[in-house]
């Protein structure tokens, strides 16, 4: 497994001892129950797991996150350990992984954080009106606006963790986007100095509400 960064320490403070279990917990019932490929194991800390806290740079205290489509956990349990002032509910269809999303919630005392079954489309009633929705290597930026923007309030704000090519979903889906009430797209990078390369966020901010938005069933689920 891969040795702990030094930046670990700086991004989750008294909290690392629970990120040092979480990355315990990816690589050994992550791996075996099918939610963290096996080469994974060599990186969690500086693919995965730091990654993902950067992003808790762009979160202000006292916010509400809706975490989409969380697979093992990936941005919303490093979100939780790194900014305990935030409320982050953890949203996913598969049973094998809530269980062991509810495991982890459990067994690290996450009390800011909460574990709901369901697609992203089916939960809108229980999990609507977020502050932020958040989202990493789920949909393309399109389809992923469908399912985020119902869950936001107005003004709410899209953060989805992306790869290289962010800019270019902009440019290839803003228009659509835009459509759903969903603005000012913009690429921003987080974690300068911390993690290399930094990580990668499309951000925007919902405006109105928009009878297309959701109107395709979501998947909510991502590949990892």
């Amino acid at each position: 497994m891969e040795a702990e960064p030094p930046a670990a320490v700086g991004l989750f403070g008294e909290r690392v001892e629970i990120a040092r279990r979480y990355v315990e917990a990816l690589a050994s019932d992550g791996v075996r129950r099918g939610l963290i490929g096996p080469r994974e194991a060599s990186r969690l800390w500086s693919r995965h797991v730091l990654n993902s806290a950067v992003a808790g740079e762009l979160l202000s205290a006292g916010q509400r996150v809706v975490d989409i489509g969380s697979g093992a956990g990936l941005p919303g349990i490093p979100l939780a350990i790194c900014r305990p002032d935030c409320e982050i509910v953890l949203v996913e269809p598969l049973e094998r992984r809530t269980v062991f999303l509810q495991q982890i919630v459990a067994d690290f005392d996450l009390t800011n954080c909460r574990v709901v079954r369901g697609r992203a489309d089916d939960v809108v009633d229980e999990c609507g009106g977020a502050d932020v929705v958040t989202s990493r290597a789920v949909a393309p930026l399109e389809r992923l606006a469908r399912w985020s923007v119902p869950l936001l309030r107005i003004g709410g704000e899209l953060l989805a963790l992306k790869g290289s090519s962010a800019a270019d979903e902009i440019v290839r889906d803003g228009a659509a986007v835009r459509a759903l009430g969903l603005v000012d797209l913009e690429v921003v990078s987080v974690g300068h100095g911390l993690v290399d390369p930094e990580t990668i966020v499309i951000r925007g901010h919902r405006i109105s509400a928009s009878a297309r938005a959701g109107k395709k069933r979501s998947g909510g689920t991502r590949r990892r």
